[in-house]
């Protein structure tokens, strides 16, 4: 699920990703928000909170039913200036990229997809899969050292696992407790984990957390299915760990990052540093320009919309 991102997320001006604040908590809703035809709850961007770290974007997808009508099906669209990355509960997608890349995405699975200065995709249901899609797509906005570079593709069908107390925990991106997720991701500072506590009891577990990484964490309790809402909580500096009261269906993201003090601008689906950087990526995409080659797709290329006005 990519995106877009809209103004409704957040205004496509230039906004430093992390800044100073005193010590706090924050707690905001996230969006609903349709991809294809499947409903998803967007975390990141909002206007409240831009980013966590280099982590620009958060979609929660699901729990939805897979049918013939209602699937996934996202055409060929492009991306720049980021990573995506895909993580599923339950469904599988097949992933379909301009590099020549078709994978299926499985549950437990990570998919690694690196724009730089381009690439194209498109997400779509495997055949006769009919059931429940359930999972998280994030992107990483890149720094200035790679997001010109080269596009690639990656697939981790391993992770490894820790355990947390009653709770058991992937790490997907960076380093918790001595063990390491190994792939491009890892030298950007980032921590992705998502935990399932198997201990349905309730009660509360505690966590140390990366003090250094100040304005730059936040637990996402979305994804527990008997969930009505989505919300997402950011601690900035000053705190030093997280407390989360068991649910009905405990499930949870912590995602963490050092501060990304680059700034970005994001529209549709690119991340940039400017609005003329946006609007020539628009402009080349909607021109069938090479430097987002071709995906061999059924679905329909998605067209960029227009920028908007800039604000006065």
């Amino acid at each position: 699920m990519s995106g877009p991102v809209t103004t409704i997320d957040a205004p496509p001006d230039a906004a430093r990703a992390s800044r100073g604040a005193p010590p706090e908590v924050e707690i905001t809703l996230a969006r609903e928000a349709m991809v294809g035809k499947i409903r998803v709850r967007r975390s990141l961007p909002r206007r409240e909170r831009r980013t966590v770290g280099a982590w620009c974007f958060l979609d929660h997808m699901g729990p939805a039913s897979v049918t013939k009508r209602a699937s996934i099906d996202v055409g060929p669209h492009p991306h720049a200036g980021l990573h995506t990355v895909t993580w599923l509960i339950e469904d599988e997608i097949l992933h379909r990229d301009s590099l020549g890349s078709e994978q299926v995405i499985r549950p437990g699975q990570l998919n690694l997809m690196t724009a730089g200065q381009g690439v194209a995709h498109s997400e779509e249901a495997t055949v006769g899969y009919r059931s429940q899609l359930y999972g998280v797509q994030l992107w990483v906005a890149q720094a200035e050292a790679t997001r010109h570079g080269p596009a690639a593709f990656e697939d981790y069908p391993e992770l490894p696992r820790i355990e947390l107390g009653r709770s058991e925990a992937t790490i997907l991106v960076g380093t918790f407790d001595g063990k390491n997720s190994l792939h491009a991701l890892t030298h950007r500072s980032l921590a992705a984990m998502p935990c399932c506590t198997r201990d349905l009891r309730s009660g509360r577990s505690s966590h140390r957390l990366n003090t250094r990484w100040w304005s730059s964490r936040a637990l996402s309790s979305s994804m527990p299915k008997r969930l009505k809402r989505a919300n997402s909580r950011t601690w900035a500096r000053g705190d030093r760990s997280s407390r989360c009261t068991r649910m009905r269906r405990p499930a949870w993201l912590l995602l963490g990052g050092e501060p990304f003090v680059e700034p970005i601008v994001m529209w549709w689906n690119f991340v940039a540093r400017s609005r003329a950087e946006v609007d020539a990526a628009t402009r080349a995409w909607n021109a069938q320009d090479p430097r987002f080659g071709s995906v061999a797709s059924p679905l329909d290329r998605i067209p960029a919309p227009s920028l908007p006005e800039a604000r006065p």
